[in-house]
């Protein structure tokens, strides 16, 4: 029999999932089927009850729902407990549903495909909402030399860097501190420059040879990668690898298989590329 898996969200026919966990399972030769699942705001437990009621062996969960799958697991992972959130819940053989959250290591790995160094290396986050919570446990594990989290309402990165202070040396900065500031890796966690809009980044704030990575992603470099190209970063990455890369995870955890995560990322980029020329 098939094994059953989906996504919910709402909205969620966007979502590349389908897609990508579609080839990972031809690439292994996993007899599984994905589809995506549209769940009205409220509605999730009672979808989840009735997937995994039907024999569902796991969900990936978008927005909105990441923290009702919080609440939803019976059990979490350590790295979904420190998100505060969870984007996968994989079912148990002794019938209780796991939840995990695979944002964090699936930029990471990402970072490791592209050959980036992120050990001993300055780290700024841009950003305090949940992907930059999502990623801080994993980051802080590659052992970078200092991490430092700034957004528009400092006290919200303030109360992440706390939370996280136990993990090593985190602190929360206003973006007017950044000034005469230098960073060897900048991640944008943002949503800022989907819509365009500039956060308010001094010049001088890259050290030289810096990389700049924007968890969000789209067919032309987002606003933030465009200014970190004009600021000479060496290295430039949007999110689409961290896309595939935690489905890569999420599908680890499932099949206890893990897929090829490079082929994947190589035909999404041009499936994007066609669609905008």
């Amino acid at each position: 029999m098939t094994d059953a898996y989906a996504i919910f969200g709402h909205p969620v026919a966007h979502s590349k999932s389908p897609y990508i966990h579609r080839q990972f399972a031809e690439q292994v030769g996993e007899d599984m089927s994905y589809t995506k699942q549209l769940v009205p705001e409220g509605g999730f437990d009672a979808a989840a009850d009735a997937f995994f009621a039907a024999g569902g062996k796991g969900l990936n969960v978008t927005l909105p729902f990441k923290i009702d799958a919080y609440t939803y697991a019976a059990r979490l992972t350590q790295r979904a407990r420190r998100a505060g959130a969870v984007n996968t819940l994989a079912m148990q053989s002794d019938g209780t549903v796991l939840g995990d959250n695979t944002d964090g290591i699936g930029m990471i790995n990402d970072m490791h495909n592209l050959g980036w160094p992120i050990a001993e290396q300055r780290v700024l986050l841009l950003g305090a909402g949940g992907a930059v919570r999502g990623v801080l446990q994993p980051l802080m594990e590659q052992n970078p030399a200092q991490v430092a989290i700034a957004n528009r309402t400092f006290h919200k990165a303030e109360q992440l860097a706390k939370g996280f202070h136990d993990l090593g040396d985190i602190q929360a900065l206003t973006f007017e501190q950044l000034e005469r500031r230098q960073f060897d890796l900048v991640i944008n966690g943002t949503s800022a420059s989907l819509g365009g809009d500039m956060l308010p980044l001094p010049d001088g704030l890259l050290a030289p040879g810096a990389s700049c990575y924007d968890m969000m992603y789209g067919a032309e470099p987002t606003v933030f990668l465009q200014w970190a190209e004009r600021q000479s970063a060496q290295r430039l990455a949007d999110g689409l690898g961290m896309l595939v890369c935690q489905a890569a995870e999420s599908f680890y955890l499932w099949r206890s298989v893990r897929p090829e995560v490079v082929p994947v990322v190589s035909a999404l980029r041009r499936a994007m590329t066609k669609k905008t020329s």
